[in-house]
């Protein structure tokens, strides 16, 4: 077993959300195709995505934040055990504290769905030219479009947020946004010149 298994076992074992299959080959083809060296994560969970965002490329860079600290340690970990350390960098805490200076090519966001457009907003100016954001989870195992697969209270609250979310991005006049069925939904948000 490869040590990316190890991660994606350990993620199964221990109920962390982990991107589906064909949602990570659409971001790691997305990487690839457009050269992508700069990524900031908000949602780090134990570190499978970004372990995979740097192993497409040995070019590629890739900043990350995550507020559960048992999963950041662990996602610290596997980042050393895959020899990352010099270019996965991993921060502790909420996603919506931190600021940078740089530009990033890509910025993905699979953090608290709550909070997607708070995340957009607040990294957008973080966007370098050309690059895109790119959001997860907005099929949310198809309770977005079918709202009667759950009877639970808050996975309801959830998914009205979530759908706000998707509504944010259809009208916003200043990114184009591109839906894709991948995965568990992805939508690829560029900004307008």
């Amino acid at each position: 077993m490869t040590d990316i298994e190890r991660i994606k076992q350990a993620a199964a074992e221990n109920a962390v959300p982990i991107m589906q299959d064909s949602g990570m080959e659409f971001i790691l083809n997305y990487i690839k195709q457009n050269k992508v060296r700069r990524v900031l994560e908000i949602g780090t969970g134990i570190g499978y995505s970004a372990t995979k965002f740097a192993l497409a490329s040995p070019d590629v860079q890739v900043f990350t934040i995550e507020a559960d600290i048992d999963r950041y340690h662990q996602a610290v970990k596997n980042f050393h055990d895959e020899n990352l350390m010099d270019r996965v960098t991993c921060f502790l805490g909420d996603a919506a504290t931190f600021s940078f200076e740089e530009k990033f090519d890509l910025i993905f966001i699979d953090g608290p769905k709550a909070q997607y457009i708070k995340f957009f907003e607040h990294y957008k100016n973080n966007l370098a030219d050309g690059g895109a954001i790119i959001s997860d989870n907005l099929s949310f195992h198809g309770m977005v479009e079918d709202i009667s697969l759950t009877h639970n209270y808050s996975t309801k609250k959830l998914i009205k947020k979530i759908r706000k979310y998707i509504q944010f991005l259809k009208d916003n006049t200043e990114f184009k946004t591109e839906f894709y069925s991948a995965g568990d939904g992805i939508a690829v948000s560029k900004k307008l010149c």
